[in-house]
């Protein structure tokens, strides 16, 4: 128990049983659904369209749901009082952060639409602590402040904190080698990811107001989702004419699906399937246990209304004009169209969908010099190999424009 609650925050209690009860709720309503298309006689008794049942059956059903619902009501006040008192509210720690960032990947847009303490927040961080976005904040935080500013995105289910991987940050490395201020973004992966695009183009516009010496230029590496938020954000820029776009130099993306990855598909096949029966309708509910987030990677979706992931990928927009767009894509196999690459190739986003590559007839978005191939080389080890750092320090070393 002691080794629990080192990593609890006062408000976990009470997130959690918010959850609980919300499960045991939609449980409850599942099993009623399956008791309602059991229980009916086929051709004689009509499917209910709410799933519920009727009479002193629906009653218990109800009653259930009730009583959860009132419990978990007095849980959330008595936690609210007791949390604060029983946890200290201690500096977060690695297993926690990577714990809740995962949960908000999952369930991070019902999480932010109940209000429950777990869903992330949006900022922009430095050495695992939020900014406050204010003049004097940020030259108190950032002492060593520099006009060149790197910010790095981290991907779904994943959090700040997770660059340093086996004693390697790239955003720590970019800050000494190329005399820039590394700032990171940490962000609710389970939102749409236009959602996050606009809240991001928001947050860059206040850092470009508020930093403590004039932003002469800006840079991003973003890896997998990441990407696609970074993307996003510079479309909402473009449409809102917002200044930072302006000093918007380079993007590196790491592993990013723009093509969208076939993870996510498998979820909506088997969603689908479970649908085709009904005696397995519904446990479809169950296929729809995804953050909206996870659904935007379909298609690679950047614009708004999820508009890419409705029409499909050939309607992906254009990159951001005026911006160095550079890609690094992992691959598992030792060359590419080998057996490994072809299969499975970062073990999560495609080669093809991590260059831009589209089919027959769909230009490509990248140019050929501005894609780099690091083989051998899984979706998370992006973080960490050499030879990648290497590229990104190579891209990011000259500005646009430089001799």
């Amino acid at each position: 128990m002691k080794r629990l609650t080192r990593h609890l925050q006062p408000d976990d209690l009470r997130g959690a049983a918010r959850l609980a009860v919300r499960a045991t709720v939609d449980v409850t309503s599942l099993v009623e659904a399956l008791h309602a298309e059991i229980a009916r006689i086929p051709l004689v008794t009509r499917r209910s369209k709410t799933g519920r049942t009727d009479g002193l059956t629906g009653f218990v059903y109800r009653t259930v749901r009730g009583v959860t619902r009132g419990v978990g009501f007095g849980l959330d006040h008595v936690l609210g009082w007791l949390a604060p008192r029983l946890l200290a509210d201690t500096p977060s720690t690695d297993a926690r952060c990577a714990a809740v960032s995962a949960l908000n990947g999952v369930l991070g847009d019902h999480l932010a639409a109940t209000r429950n303490p777990l869903a992330i927040r949006m900022s922009l961080r430095q050495a695992g602590r939020p900014l406050r976005l204010q003049r004097q904040a940020l030259a108190d935080a950032c002492p060593d402040a520099r006009s060149h500013v790197v910010v790095l995105a981290h991907g779904l289910c994943m959090n700040d904190r997770q660059w340093a991987r086996h004693g390697h940050d790239h955003g720590a490395a970019l800050a000494l080698d190329l005399d820039c201020t590394a700032l990171y973004l940490h962000y609710n992966s389970g939102l749409p990811i236009a959602l996050n695009g606009r809240r991001f183009a928001r947050l860059l516009e206040k850092l470009f107001e508020q930093w403590p010496v004039p932003i002469e230029r800006l840079s991003a590496v973003a890896h997998s989702m990441g990407g696609l938020v970074t993307r996003s954000a510079c479309l909402h820029a473009e449409r809102d004419g917002l200044a930072w776009r302006r000093r918007l130099d380079a993007v590196v993306f790491l592993g990013t699906p723009h093509r969208g990855a076939p993870l996510e598909r498998g979820g909506h096949w088997f969603e689908t399937l479970l649908a085709v029966s009904p005696y397995s309708a519904p446990f479809a509910r169950l296929g729809k246990i995804r953050s909206a987030g996870i659904v935007d990677l379909r298609h690679g979706a950047v614009a708004d209304h999820g508009a890419v992931a409705d029409h499909g990928a050939a309607r992906i927009p254009p990159l951001p004009e005026g911006v160095r767009c550079l890609a690094i894509a992992g691959t598992l196999g030792r060359r590419a169209g080998d057996l490994k690459d072809r299969l499975i190739g970062d073990g999560i986003v495609p080669l093809p969908s991590a260059l831009g590559r589209g089919g027959r007839g769909t230009p490509a978005l990248f140019d050929r010099h501005a894609q780099s191939i690091s083989f051998e080389t899984g979706h998370l080890e992006l973080l960490e190999c050499p030879s990648v750092y290497a590229q990104i320090r190579r891209w990011l070393a000259t500005p646009s424009g430089s001799a």
